[in-house]
């Protein structure tokens, strides 16, 4: 059984992953234009997953308040986060897009941001799952 202490402690890390996600989409559909000048990131690609994100967001927050009866739904969670690490990760590398040195900066700091949640939410998972701690 686990204890309401690991409980409390994913569904605190699934909401700031859900507020995390929304902030990050709330200042990327407005702000593409001025993102996109400064970073050199294309304004559509800022703008889109800004888009893209505002639901995620939404479905985070339903999942926080709701996954503990379904570990699949952090799963989901879990695995959405590490593709999104993966794809930061590959427009860094890759050539779809030059991103200048804050651009780059700005990818990497929310690629880590979000592996980050991705780590805790696993951490926290595996101990609701493994039950309770013995001292």
């Amino acid at each position: 059984m686990a204890t309401a202490n690991t409980a409390n402690s994913l569904r605190t890390i699934l909401l700031i992953d859900a507020l995390a996600c929304g902030a990050l989409g709330a200042v990327l559909v407005p702000g593409a234009g001025l993102i996109a000048t400064v970073t050199t990131i294309p304004a559509a690609l800022l703008f889109y997953a800004g888009l893209l994100l505002l639901p995620i967001a939404a479905f985070m927050a339903f999942a926080a308040t709701r996954a503990l009866g379904s570990p699949s739904a952090v799963w989901l969670e879990i695995a959405g986060n590490l593709l999104w690490v993966a794809a930061s990760v590959a427009l860094m590398v890759g050539d779809w897009i030059s991103p200048n040195l804050l651009g780059h900066a700005f990818i990497a700091a929310q690629a880590l941001v979000v592996a980050a949640l991705a780590a805790l939410e696993h951490a926290a998972l595996r101990r609701l799952s493994s039950g309770p701690v013995t001292a």
